[in-house]
């Protein structure tokens, strides 16, 4: 694997030993079940850490989770960015959501592999999930304006976090238009402000507040 757990130390200093166990577990883990059920590509399976794990922890650096804060990561996909927040941020409360249930089988599978019990895996559409969240993150699930109608009765208001409660989103390209559509006030979070690689130069954390 071309990086590993010491990718994540560099940028997060302060790991405890749990957590240190934790991220290195992912990379195991994710090589067995990605054998079984394909959720990360192949051609860049190797960068696992950069692509994915570290891409995922973007979202620690905008935005601090509170302990008991409930957070839900829409279109988790194979578990991100959930399942690394979940380990940074062990005493907050995720639900990973998708429809497709291989995929949520394989977020089960990791996080037991891994020792993450602050997950709860939820094989379902989101507007079908009777509950509300302080946060939503995703990763390029779909375009802005259809995202914000599926998430935003989802999100409570309220300040569970280093911001108020809302939407942190995970995306690259230029997203301007997308946003603006959107009619909601967003800030801008450039990731190559916080890692240096340059697989972040075009990516970005976005995020609004719920009001």
């Amino acid at each position: 694997m071309e990086y590993g757990v010491e990718l994540i130390e560099k940028y997060f200093g302060n790991l405890t030993d749990c957590q240190r166990e934790q991220f290195a577990a992912l990379g195991t883990a994710y090589a067995e079940w990605n054998a079984r059920i394909n959720v990360v590509s192949r051609k860049d399976f190797d960068s696992l850490y950069l692509r994915h794990i570290l891409h995922s922890l973007a979202i620690a650096r905008v935005c601090r989770f509170d302990d008991g804060a409930e957070i839900a990561d829409v279109g988790c996909g194979g578990g991100f960015p959930s399942v690394p927040l979940a380990i940074m941020f062990p005493h907050a409360r995720f639900a990973a959501i998708d429809s497709i249930g291989k995929k949520i089988k394989v977020v089960e599978g990791v996080c037991k592999a891994a020792g993450i019990t602050n997950m709860q895996p939820v094989n379902a559409r989101i507007e079908s999930v009777n509950r509300r969240f302080d946060y939503v993150v995703s990763r390029a699930v779909t375009n802005m304006p259809d995202f914000v109608k599926w998430v935003w009765g989802k999100i409570g208001t309220g300040n569970k976090g280093s911001l108020p409660n809302g939407i942190l989103y995970l995306k690259g390209g230029d997203l301007t238009a997308e946003l603006a559509a959107t009619r909601l006030e967003w800030v801008r979070y450039p990731i190559g402000q916080f890692f240096e690689e340059e697989f972040f130069e075009t990516k970005e954390v976005v995020y609004t507040a719920k009001r």
